[in-house]
């Protein structure tokens, strides 16, 4: 039971992001608390039951056993389909979480954006419920989720085209103070793989240029927000422009 017993850390991680206590466990399983207890401490547990845990936690055990076999960095690799859902139902709760998984204070965002500290404690709380953050004896908060991070589950994406794409689509890129690029390349199905590649190196590069003028920068920063996109041309406008060109020309 070595393997199980390996596997039993980011279960406990993970039951415990998606909400299950050892009361709630028990009466789900139809046992003793005292019984769920020895199972997370690796006693008596089967595989049957250890798959059974896994499917409360909304994983499996290929995706425990995958994080176990992670580099050992402390930090995890991939949220939780919980984990997801709870950030995605609460736009200043991801935004914090995003905030502090940049490497920046929770009390900047307190600062810059006038939080009440009601309503900073009480985000701060359930982040740490959802095993996404650390509090330190200082106050500051750790994230517990390694910040190269692939969003991968629906929830953030539904997020994303609730409240993060109509930001970018109503953007006045005629601003003095806009910044982006564009292109149209032709690219083979490898290319289009390689071209996903340099986009997350992309979004690496952007977090590495953060916190070395996060360390080197005393002048006044402002938020930005970054977005780095690409997919198959839809040339269906095209041809309609065409089509309308060849009407508006002189006979």
């Amino acid at each position: 039971m070595k393997r199980s017993v390996s596997v039993l850390i980011p279960l406990r991680q993970r039951l415990r992001a998606a909400g299950w206590t050892g009361r709630r466990l028990a009466e789900e399983l139809g046992v003793g608390e005292a019984t769920v207890k020895r199972w997370l401490a690796g006693r008596g547990l089967t595989l049957d039951r250890l798959d059974q845990l896994a499917l409360l936690a909304d994983t499996s055990l290929a995706e425990l056993a995958q994080a176990v076999e992670r580099p050992q960095s402390g930090l995890a690799q991939e949220l939780t389909l919980a984990q997801e859902r709870a950030l995605s139902a609460d736009g200043f709760l991801s935004f914090l979480f995003m905030v502090i998984l940049g490497g920046h204070d929770w009390e900047e965002v307190a600062r810059d954006f006038e939080v009440p500290p009601r309503q900073m404690e009480a985000a701060l709380i359930r982040l740490e419920r959802l095993a996404l953050i650390d509090r330190l004896a200082d106050g500051r908060a750790r994230p517990l989720v390694d910040r190269a991070i692939i969003w991968r589950k629906t929830p953030m994406r539904a997020q994303f085209e609730a409240r993060m794409k109509p930001q970018f689509l109503d953007m006045d890129f005629a601003a003095a103070d806009a910044v982006y690029a564009s292109d149209v390349v032709k690219l083979s199905a490898q290319g289009a793989a390689m071209l996903a590649e340099m986009i997350e190196k992309h979004r690496r590069d952007v977090q590495a240029l953060a916190a070395k003028d996060r360390a080197v920068s005393h002048l006044p920063k402002s938020w930005y927000a970054m977005l780095s996109a690409a997919r198959p041309l839809d040339t269906s406008g095209l041809r309609q422009l065409e089509e309308e060109g060849n009407a508006d020309a002189p006979a």
